[in-house]
């Protein structure tokens, strides 16, 4: 079935900016105290919240509480905010980055993307607000995208948990052989005078396919979908804001199935991807509107050719 046009409002101001200019000079004094008035709310909740800890725990407590953390928690942080900052700012690099760390660590592939999920969800929530805040989002797509992904999702888990080491070997040559079509496409479309836009077709068949391959390999819905859509000729912008808004709805059905069927596995590394992750996120998401479109497009190809490279070593 052949989807709608996907030609956003947001997409058709941009056309528009020269005669708003003025409103927003107008806007930005009030933006000003509205970043102030966030920092010290931030601020007033920080020293709330550790004055409270402080009153339930004493500094030897928490020192050998800390003391007691693994030193993967901190390797994962790390890799949270790589992963987060990759995926924020191109649409995808988050699950192959991650599971690439969990897979070195020798974790099993359902937990590898059990964990990557529960600690995706929450980056992804503040990814999708802050390019929903930022106007990077198509609305109707993301409709399209998210419904399906989260069918996707929730089969993409169960097969995993259940039969998922047997037959995953069948799955990835193909995902991997997809993959690096897309990257040469992609490639190709950088050194391209324009690009030419064409009508999505079974964008719906798009998403739920993103949403199972990433549930079932802890990666894939970003080197699918967004490298997918950006060779339609899309703008990156809204390319990248629509998918990664999505994704969360996604990864919250992942999570939600992994969780109820498996439980959360290894906290720490958890707990280090949500917390990298969300520091990123807000950063992430300004420069997806700041890259210039042959360097998103080159940057997206190396990281599919990378999750497809990573695809085939797992096989051998």
């Amino acid at each position: 079935m052949n989807s709608p046009e996907f030609d956003s409002i947001s997409e058709k101001k941009e056309s528009d900016k020269s005669t708003t200019s003025q409103t927003n000079k107008e806007k930005k004094p009030v933006n000003k105290y509205k970043r102030l008035a966030t920092w010290i709310s931030t601020i007033f909740l920080s020293v709330f919240f550790g004055y409270t800890l402080a009153s339930f725990y004493s500094y030897n407590e928490l020192s050998t509480f800390v003391a007691h953390i693994p030193n993967e928690f901190y390797i994962m942080l790390a890799v949270g905010f790589f992963a987060q900052m990759v995926d924020g700012a191109l649409g995808l690099g988050y699950g192959m980055t991650s599971a690439a760390a969990m897979m070195s660590m020798g974790i099993k592939l359902p937990a590898i993307s059990g964990s990557i999920h529960t600690a995706e969800m929450f980056s992804s929530a503040i990814s999708g607000y802050s390019h929903y805040k930022f106007g990077n989002v198509n609305k109707k797509m993301l409709i399209w995208l998210a419904v399906p992904g989260v069918v996707g999702a929730v089969l993409g888990s169960l097969f995993v948990i259940y039969i998922g080491e047997e037959y995953e070997q069948y799955a990835y040559p193909f995902v991997a052989l997809y993959l690096m079509i897309i990257a040469f496409r992609l490639i190709s479309l950088a050194f391209k005078n324009k690009v030419i836009r064409k009508k999505i077709k079974r964008i719906s068949l798009l998403g739920f396919s993103g949403g199972f391959l990433d549930a079932f390999g802890g990666g894939g819905w970003g080197p699918i979908v967004t490298s997918t859509l950006l060779t339609k000729g899309r703008h990156s912008k809204y390319v990248i804001g629509t998918v990664s808004l999505a994704e969360f709805f996604v990864t919250f059905a992942a999570t939600m199935t992994f969780f109820t069927s498996m439980g959360v596995q290894y906290w720490y590394i958890v707990l280090g991807l949500i917390v990298g992750g969300m520091i990123a996120a807000p950063f992430a998401a300004k420069l997806a509107g700041k890259l210039p479109q042959k360097l998103a497009y080159i940057l997206v190809a190396l990281l599919v050719i990378i999750s497809s490279i990573r695809i085939i070593i797992k096989m051998i």
